[in-house]
């Protein structure tokens, strides 16, 4: 009977000192795994940087190139090849400037740092956004949710096997007194669920980016929907400006 007794008071023991432990230790496994996905994201944003980089330089390229074009056309007196010239410049600049402007300035370095790199995939995209600059929402939370919802959609859409039938839809503007933000965009097959909620299925991933999508949105008291059918994926997010 004693040695019941001390074999269960042992037992307690060993499990209160893992407890203690665990209780002391969680902090550091936190802390590293957090580290671990904001560098992560670094690695991200230097790789979409570098994406408009190279951008840049080519643009910067072709412009050289051009006026060496319209030089010729006019130390030839070639008006109407130099006017027919600029008329195709003027169609290709159009559609080479996909530069959003909402009118926050955090919000438009990560969106068109994210359409650049959409592009970059071949992804086709649809953006529209308008989010005044004086809100009551940090441009970093905004930013965080806004790129999080976006890598999220490059994924999924990555992962369809025909290219042209990828693409994502983003719509962001301020509906009765909130900010809404919508990302729609091509999959393959059902999304992932646990505990009826939609979890990622990266391969090696914790789920990190779709848990900060969701303590923003609960930070502001916000409403978050998330919805899955025939190939596509849409979030809804609206967080509320008073």
């Amino acid at each position: 009977m004693i040695l019941k007794i001390v074999i269960v008071l042992i037992s307690i023991l060993v499990i209160l000192v893992n407890l203690l432990l665990w209780w002391r230790f969680l902090p550091r496994i936190v802390d590293k795994r957090i580290s671990r996905f904001q560098s992560d994201l670094v690695s991200k944003y230097y790789d979409e940087i570098e994406v408009m980089y190279r951008k840049m330089r080519g643009w910067r390229h072709d412009y050289h190139n051009h006026i060496q074009v319209l030089k010729a056309n006019l130390s030839l007196d070639q008006m109407e090849q130099a006017m027919d010239y600029l008329d195709r410049l003027e169609k290709d600049l159009s559609s080479v400037d996909t530069c959003l402007r909402t009118g926050n300035v955090m919000v438009d370095a990560i969106l068109n740092s994210k359409l650049s790199l959409i592009q970059e995939k071949q992804i086709a995209v649809d953006a529209t956004a308008i989010v005044p600059q004086d809100i009551a929402i940090s441009g970093i939370d905004l930013s965080i949710l806004i790129g999080n919802l976006l890598d999220n959609a490059m994924e999924g859409c990555m992962r369809v096997p025909e290219e042209k039938d990828r693409f994502i839809r983003i719509y962001v503007d301020i509906v009765k007194m909130q900010l809404y933000i919508s990302v729609t965009n091509s999959m393959k097959g059902p999304g992932k669920k646990a505990g009826g909620q939609f979890v990622s299925d990266k391969p090696g991933s914790h789920g990190f980016g779709l848990v900060r999508i969701d303590s923003i949105v609960a930070k502001y008291h916000g409403y978050l929907n998330r919805q899955t059918e025939n190939g596509v994926f849409a979030t809804e997010v609206m967080l509320p400006l008073l």
